[in-house]
């Protein structure tokens, strides 16, 4: 999953990341149960896309910069998750508010200094990837979760553009 020039990698979280929208399927506070897995105040038990976990670290440990980028409006729920799944350790950036991607892509690139066509994104939403992709991000729709095989293809993609 190797690319000289790509320097930021950013996700969206809602049926990206995980199979749900954090602000309307499930109810915070999330905790850990005493057998180890994510819950909601429901008791209902919380997953993300099954390859997600390993993806996220092994572009972690390829040196990449992760960032997400999420228009929820759950941000204190997201945001907990996250840190619940362990991700907090992969992501260096967090844009999660509700509004338009291109204000959290604009905030990434201020905080980073990663110009817009050094970055890929993805998302489920076509809306989001117009938007983001009309300033210059490689961006990548999602229609099943991030999984190695989708990223593998946006890095490729990413790489034709160079």
């Amino acid at each position: 999953m190797e690319s000289k020039k790509l320097n930021l990698i950013v996700f969206d979280l809602d049926y990206t990341l995980w199979p749900f929208w954090v602000d309307t399927h499930v109810t915070p506070p999330f905790q850990k149960n005493a057998s180890g897995h994510i819950v909601d105040r429901n008791n209902t038990k919380i997953e993300c896309y099954p390859e997600v976990p390993e993806v996220l670290n092994e572009l972690h440990n390829e040196g990449y910069t992760l960032a997400v980028a999420s228009r929820t409006s759950e941000i204190k729920g997201a945001k907990q998750l996250i840190q619940l799944f362990g991700w907090d350790k992969y992501f260096k950036y967090l844009e999660i508010f509700p509004g338009q991607k291109t204000k959290h892509f604009n905030n990434i690139k201020s905080q980073s200094g990663v110009q817009y066509n050094e970055m890929i994104f993805f998302d489920d939403e076509s809306r989001n990837i117009v938007d983001v992709g009309g300033i210059g991000v490689t961006s990548i729709l999602v229609t099943d979760g991030v999984n190695r095989k989708i990223v593998e293809e946006g890095i490729r993609r990413f790489a034709r553009k160079k």
